[in-house]
């Protein structure tokens, strides 16, 4: 392991430990270092306050001078909430700045490095940058196309069944697993389900670990048919945001508008609420990432347009069976095995008794 190689590790792992606090801007971390010596370290904590060199900066004071500064990300050229990394850390009187990843932010986009350079200072890219890339997999998406990262999460048993046939499905995996999911909804800005999903298991959606984050309930519900004494819509935990169609009934939209759901009626496609309408107003509304927990059709229609970026499938240690028993997936499917969807990156962990598989689609 090269020195940068080190100091760039130290900086993704302190901004790693604040994922689920910076969205929708990036988590970033740095390391200064000076003759050998760390003596700044910063993240940055969340949307508003100083960046990660600002916080690494002021921790060095003036052993920043002619020190190096490793930045997981491309320092910012812009003024924003806050002003320029950039220029600031040409006045701390740096010497070298290390860089993970070059900022896909068009305001960024190679003007921080080149600030930098202008400077005198010299400036290096590409250390563990696929590390950083895929640590901000929800920002780089976000900032470029205004959509919201979308994740699929599904626990399924080892023959691919969510339920039995008479929809049982409590408990599929362990402890461990479903531990492990509240952590992924805290670090998601928003968590979706259908309408059916709703009435079958009647979910409270919130991230059951201390201090975390609920994500805002998103509910795909064509004709308004979620009952009203839903813990969703009575719970008052965190927001319940509806997406139906032009088919829902006003009284049913007022009635649950006093009761503090937010409805958005979306155009409808083939009787159903859009998929593709419902990520470009969350991606409006500044939602970066989007967990979805559905059942087997609400996955299907994301999958059929192409719109899912992630899975994470939990595989317990058992067999089902059963031909009425649902699948993760359903939908029309694929007619020939040509046509099947790819996954790339895979990834394999223990978690519990269960097998948790986290990969990513290659559309073709």
């Amino acid at each position: 392991m090269t020195n940068h190689t080190f100091y760039m590790k130290l900086a993704l792992e302190n901004a790693r430990a604040m994922k689920g606090q910076t969205d929708p801007n990036p988590m970033v971390g740095s390391v200064i270092v000076n003759e050998s010596r760390i003596v700044g370290i910063g993240s940055h904590l969340k949307p508003g306050e100083p960046h990660a060199e600002i916080h690494a900066i002021r921790m060095a004071g003036e052993k920043a001078k002619g020190g190096t500064i490793y930045v997981t990300l491309e320092p910012c050229s812009h003024y924003g909430r806050t002003g320029p990394c950039a220029e600031a850390i040409v006045k701390a009187g740096l010497s070298r700045v290390v860089i993970a990843s070059l900022d896909p932010n068009p305001l960024v986009s190679g003007r921080g490095a080149a600030i930098l350079k202008e400077a005198g200072i010299e400036v290096i890219t590409g250390v563990m940058e696929k590390e950083s890339q895929r640590m901000n997999e929800v920002f780089n998406k976000f900032i470029v196309q205004k959509l919201p990262f979308v994740t699929v999460k599904s626990a399924a048993t080892l023959d691919g069944k969510i339920a039995t046939a008479t929809n049982d499905s409590k408990w599929i995996t362990g402890e461990a697993a479903r531990l492990d999911v509240h952590q992924i909804r805290n670090e998601n800005m928003a968590i979706l389900v259908g309408v059916n999903t709703v009435i079958k298991d009647d979910p409270e959606l919130t991230a059951r670990i201390p201090n975390g984050r609920n994500p805002i309930r998103v509910i795909l519900d064509s004709t308004l048919r979620i009952p009203v004494s839903a813990k969703v819509v009575q719970d008052q935990k965190v927001e319940t945001w509806i997406f139906t169609t032009e088919q829902a009934g006003e009284e049913k939209r007022r009635e649950l508008e006093k009761l503090g759901v937010s409805i958005f009626t979306t155009k409808s496609r083939s009787g159903k609420v859009n998929p593709e309408e419902v990520l470009r107003l969350l991606g409006e509304k500044q939602i970066s990432s989007v967990m979805i927990e559905g059942g087997g059709a609400v996955n299907a229609s994301f999958l059929e347009q192409k719109l899912i970026d992630k899975f994470v499938v939990y595989m317990a240690p058992k067999l089902l069976g059963g031909s009425l028993s649902p699948t993760f997936l359903e939908g029309e499917g694929a007619d020939l095995m040509s046509g099947a969807v790819d996954l790339r990156d895979m990834a394999v962990e223990q978690v519990g008794v269960d097998f948790k598989f986290t990969g990513y689609p290659v559309y073709k």
